[in-house]
């Protein structure tokens, strides 16, 4: 690599940049132009799922939820990284076998404590 590089080697990068720039802010105006404004009230209301807003938007959710959501990306993940692995699986052997075992005896673990702490239990 030339530490002092013509700057014409960065002509594509640059053509990349200003495209993708070019691309963005022209949908966005093409879309500001094509939209309908049909503005009423049931548009303008708060959607909360398809339910009727019966209250403040600002009130305090359980901890329980959150421990939840975030059990649910643990163990999503781990589903996520078991797919690699399958798929390598005869190129990795006995080394990756005993990799994989460790790895879901780990989350085995979390997955026990947090039922035992009861993380587990909606109310």
């Amino acid at each position: 690599m030339v530490a002092n590089a013509p700057p014409i080697n960065y002509l594509p990068v640059f053509i990349f940049i200003l495209t993708s720039i070019a691309f963005g802010g022209g949908t966005l105006i093409l879309s500001y132009f094509v939209q309908p404004r049909i503005y009423n009230k049931e548009k303008l209301s708060t959607y909360e799922c398809g339910s009727e807003p019966i209250s403040d938007a600002r009130i305090p959710f359980p901890v329980r939820y959150y421990i939840i959501a975030m059990l649910f990306v643990i163990f999503d993940i781990e589903v996520a990284f078991l797919y690699p692995w399958a798929v390598v699986f005869n190129k990795i052997g006995l080394f990756g076998l005993i990799e994989m075992f460790i790895f879901i005896a780990l989350f085995l673990v979390g997955y026990i404590y947090a039922w035992r702490k009861g993380g587990l239990e909606w109310d």
